[in-house]
């Protein structure tokens, strides 16, 4: 047999004991030339699987293998949620040239008007886009106020949040603010969301990644397609009400009635139950997949997507999780026991949540911190993975943004750095006497 006959088969064999014949390396297969046709047809059949499956993962099993040894396998499920791809191919595309793009402001803060004007101005006159804002912004006097602004508001496409329906209707989303503006995106499409390009104008900015000063050349290049994209994954959240009267108690308190109250809802970053004005502890039992977990006796539980983990529940001490990663965050607020530990569950899965029937007050729950109602006995909130995320658009690519919002915004590992030993050496240098404790007790060094 000839040597690349030989090579070939070397090639077949090692990467069929490999998953699915799978490919993580750069290796290419060797082109099968004149080579007998039981392996040329071996090849190509390597090559196609490895365009097909290269990195690719899904929420359902940990990779594209379906069969395990010659008998087992994997039973095709076709409720998948989604598909995971490597979050380093995950590249913005257009199929067609963005048109209509929606600019969300910060509100209330005269900061922004400014950079707000100037964007506004530069994607109707240079982008001939057509732009779309909320019709609360052009209430604003100071706004009104602006000469700039008075040319081009005539120009602008309005909306009411909650009236107005901006499915398929946006191509593209702006943000000029904190993390509060995407938060508010995300609310208002309750479905597929348009790719989100957030500017860093607010405090925190932990979910906006770009920078205002050279906005011209940062967006051309987006709307020419060349950017990363994070898939920020949203936690579906339905509200199952029992049918039961309120007392004329708790409507006095400001409970929302359930005939008015929103049955479905998508979040970014978490869903909150917690005890609300009661005295007493939340007595909350937790469901996962229909199995019995636990009673969280504290107050309060919060569950939350891998982008809501750095919100409410890093402070109630979770772990931090990146936001490609496909899991819930389950959570506690000062639970009644030590060893209620946060969980990570898999983003498949399906939590349900209600009040202990032996629970001496109800629970009130809140969706990335707004529309609140109470959680009354007999009622039970389903929560799962949306298989609608949010497409944020990266600065530069999903890692380095990430770990530059922890340690830009809340400071992670930021630490004095301990001292190497050739600047210790350095202290005893030119015939010093002084001992190492010496030099300690003088702190001259750091430890």
């Amino acid at each position: 047999m000839r040597e690349e006959d030989l090579q070939l088969a070397r090639l077949i064999v090692a990467n069929s004991t490999s998953a699915e014949d799978e490919f993580d390396g750069e290796a290419a297969i060797v082109s099968p030339g004149n080579s007998p046709s039981p392996l040329r047809s071996r090849a190509l059949d390597l090559s196609e699987r490895r365009k097909q499956f290269r990195r690719t993962r899904s929420l359902n099993a940990p990779s594209p293998v379906q069969q395990f040894g010659p008998c087992g396998g994997i039973m095709k499920n076709t409720a998948m949620v989604m598909q995971i791809q490597d979050p380093a191919s995950q590249r913005l595309t257009w199929y067609k040239p963005p048109l209509t793009v929606l600019v969300i402001k910060k509100v209330s803060d005269a900061s922004v008007l400014a950079p707000f004007v100037q964007l506004v101005e530069w994607l109707l006159q240079e982008k001939n886009m057509v732009v779309w804002v909320e019709s609360a912004v052009l209430e604003d006097k100071q706004l009104n106020d602006n000469n700039q602004f008075g040319a081009i508001r005539d120009k602008l496409v309005t909306f009411k949040d909650g009236r107005d329906d901006l499915t398929d209707r946006i191509d593209f989303i702006v943000c000029l603010g904190g993390d509060g503006t995407l938060l508010y995106a995300s609310q208002l499409f309750q479905k597929s969301v348009p790719p989100v390009m957030a500017f860093h104008l607010g405090s925190l900015g932990f979910l906006t990644p770009f920078r205002f000063d050279n906005f011209q050349e940062q967006l051309t290049s987006v709307l020419d397609g060349h950017a990363a994209l994070t898939l920020r994954s949203r936690l579906s959240c339905v509200m199952h009400h029992k049918s039961h009267k309120r007392s004329s108690k708790d409507n006095a308190a400001g409970a929302v009635p359930a005939a008015t109250a929103a049955d479905s809802m998508l979040v970014l970053n978490e869903v909150v139950i917690d005890r609300g004005p009661s005295p007493y502890l939340s007595n909350i039992d937790l469901f996962l997949d229909g199995k019995y977990i636990t009673s969280v006796q504290g107050d309060g539980l919060i569950v939350s997507t891998p982008t809501g983990s750095t919100a409410y529940a890093v402070a109630a001490g979770a772990s931090m999780i990146h936001p490609s990663v496909p899991a819930i965050l389950v959570t506690p607020i000062c639970p009644h026991s030590l060893s209620f530990r946060p969980i990570v569950v898999p983003a498949g899965v399906e939590l349900k949540i209600s009040v202990s029937p032996e629970s001496r007050n109800t629970s009130w729950v809140s969706f990335d911190g707004r529309n609140r109602q109470e959680l009354f006995h007999g009622d039970s909130l389903r929560v799962t993975t949306s298989r609608y995320p949010v497409p944020s658009i990266c600065a530069q690519d999903q890692i380095t943004d990430w770990f530059a919002s922890l340690a830009d915004g809340l400071h992670w590992n930021v630490r004095k750095r301990q001292k190497c030993l050739d600047e210790l050496s350095d202290l005893t240098a030119s015939g010093s006497e002084e001992t190492f404790d010496e030099l300690e007790q003088l702190k001259l060094y750091d430890v």
